[in-house]
C-alpha cells in the first residue's frame, strides 16, 4: 500500500483528533514522516490510522512503523478470511 501524506491538521479532521494530538504520535510513536515542506510536516495517514485503531481497541502500539506496518497487513487477511 503506498503512503498517503497527510499533514497534521488533515489527519486530526479525519480521525476527529486534535492536530497537537498528531504531533505527538510522531514523537511518541515514532509515525512515519513523508517529508517537510515549510514549516508542515507530512505524515503517513495509513501509519496514524494504525496508531489510532491500536489505541481504539486498547491493543499495545507497534514500536516502529514497518511492524505497523506488518499489522495492518494481518488484519487485512484477517477480514478477508471472516468476510
Amino acid at each position: 500500500m503506498d503512503p498517503e501524506p497527510v499533514t497534521a491538521a488533515e489527519a486530526g479532521r479525519r480521525l476527529e483528533r486534535a492536530p497537537a494530538t498528531i504531533r505527538s504520535w510522531g514523537s511518541r510513536y515514532q509515525a512515519r514522516k513523508l517529508g517537510k515542506q515549510q514549516r508542515r510536516i507530512y505524515y503517513d495517514w495509513h501509519d496514524l490510522a494504525t496508531i489510532d485503531g491500536c489505541i481504539n481497541r486498547g491493543e499495545e502500539i507497534p514500536a516502529m512503523p514497518e511492524l505497523r506496518d506488518q499489522l495492518r497487513a494481518e488484519l487485512r487477511q484477517r477480514w478477508r478470511i471472516v468476510s
